[in-house]
């Protein structure tokens, strides 16, 4: 008969204290891992698992500790909470990094995050083998662009930079005179912002293209892999690099739709059938891919997509989605990408639980430790790796499982990502 025993446990710790011949006064010292504190590593490691992994309150949490026993102030929870994290934080900084040196493929999507009373956003991007979030005040590509430096940001201005300011239309005196000033780096936002107007760069628009192509330009210059894929739900700021689309979000588009009468609705069902009997046949092409197949399964993407129907607001949504048949079809260039976002929609359903219980973080610190754990636990689930398990290996500091972005670099390697 399996049981589980829960009991308050105190140890105390004596500490010797020598005078040494010259007058000096030499004292024991605690454990490094009670890091000074008056709480042992399984208690801190409790806590943080029912708060990050059981989303339990601080208030219940609490409540539940003095039941139990235990002696803790408001002030001592939210301690054991935020306190002495710096080692997780480096870990999970370390995560995007290497997810993104590793990863030939990521799947991007990102939700609400409220913080101080305000609304936000917490970007998340992953795969198979990692997840990682970061919570900001804005959802803008200069947002996602600086988080894909996975650091400190780099503003560049090189031949991919001037590629895409062309292409985003940004002016050619505007072009001309980002090229032509002798300042081609910059490290920092205040500085950069500095550059554009000492160069006459003051529109919010120009100001904005001009910085999305150097933060572009820098990611490719600390060696981002230009054949990165990036699967989104069709989000705007997603749209960098080779950017493949969700057939889920897509075909939503089509399933939302609100029909009129009962030709409407055969036609609407018509639609549907054929987008999904298309998307069983690319995910068949994805486990064996035939470069025969591909051209005829481009035509059927350009039948489905291009035909007339009686519903005319089917036939404009069938037409837009038309416009991203590269995008839809990348997987044929591509057979190893995913073809949905069901990855990263998981992964940030546990900030949606969060937000429904807390509503929000407070303090910096608090973010930036949600942003954290939340990190840390959706791969550990990924990796196969037990979250309270690792919780104690990091806090009693034992060693037994190695930094999850060596891991991750492992089974990259493992599957045979170059």
């Amino acid at each position: 008969m399996q049981d589980l025993k829960i009991e308050a446990h105190n140890t105390r710790y004596r500490l010797e204290v020598w005078q040494t011949p010259d007058g000096e006064w030499l004292c024991g010292e605690l454990p490094s891992t009670l890091q000074g504190g008056h709480f042992g590593t399984g208690l801190r490691a409790y806590a943080l698992y029912q708060y990050h992994h059981c989303h339990v309150t601080q208030p219940l949490l609490r409540e539940q500790l003095l039941e139990w026993g235990l002696d803790l102030s408001v002030g001592q929870i939210d301690a054991l909470l935020s306190g002495h994290n710096e080692a997780f934080f480096a870990e999970k900084d370390d995560l995007l990094k290497v997810g993104l040196e590793v990863s030939p493929c990521i799947t991007v999507d990102d939700s609400g995050a409220r913080h101080q009373g305000r609304n936000g956003y917490v970007p998340q991007i992953g795969n198979d083998l990692f997840a990682w979030f970061s919570s900001t005040d804005s959802k803008s590509r200069i947002n996602f662009l600086t988080l894909l430096q996975a650091g400190d940001p780099l503003y560049s201005c090189t031949a991919e930079a001037l590629t895409y300011w062309h292409e985003q239309g940004l002016p050619q005196a505007k072009r001309e005179a980002l090229m032509a000033s002798p300042i081609r780096e910059l490290t920092t936002a205040s500085a950069w912002g500095e550059h554009l107007s000492a160069l006459g760069i003051t529109k919010e628009r120009h100001q904005r293209i001009a910085t999305e192509g150097a933060l572009l330009a820098g990611l490719l210059a600390n060696g981002l892999s230009r054949e990165l894929v990036i699967v989104s739900d069709g989000a705007g700021q997603f749209a960098i690099l080779l950017h493949a689309l969700c057939w889920v979000h897509a075909e939503r588009l089509i399933h939302k739709l609100i029909p009129l009468n009962a030709q409407q609705r055969a036609d609407q069902q018509s639609v549907r059938d054929q987008i999904w009997t298309l998307y069983a046949d690319l995910k068949a092409y994805q486990r064996d891919p035939d470069p025969a197949a591909s051209a005829a399964l481009r035509e059927r993407f350009e039948a489905i997509f291009t035909q007339k129907t009686s519903f005319a607001v089917l036939n404009q949504t069938l037409k837009r989605l038309h416009r991203h048949q590269s995008e839809l079809l990348l997987v044929l260039l591509r057979p190893d990408i995913p073809l949905h976002t069901n990855g990263s929609e998981n992964d940030i359903r546990g900030y949606v639980k969060w937000r429904k219980i807390s509503g929000g973080t407070r303090s910096d610190l608090g973010r930036r430790c949600r942003d954290t754990f939340a990190s840390l636990k959706k791969t550990c689930r990924k990796l196969g790796i037990s979250f309270w398990e690792y919780l104690n290996d990091r806090i009693e500091q034992t060693g037994t499982i190695p930094p999850l972005p060596d891991i991750v670099r492992e089974r990259a390697v493992a599957a045979g990502v170059p």
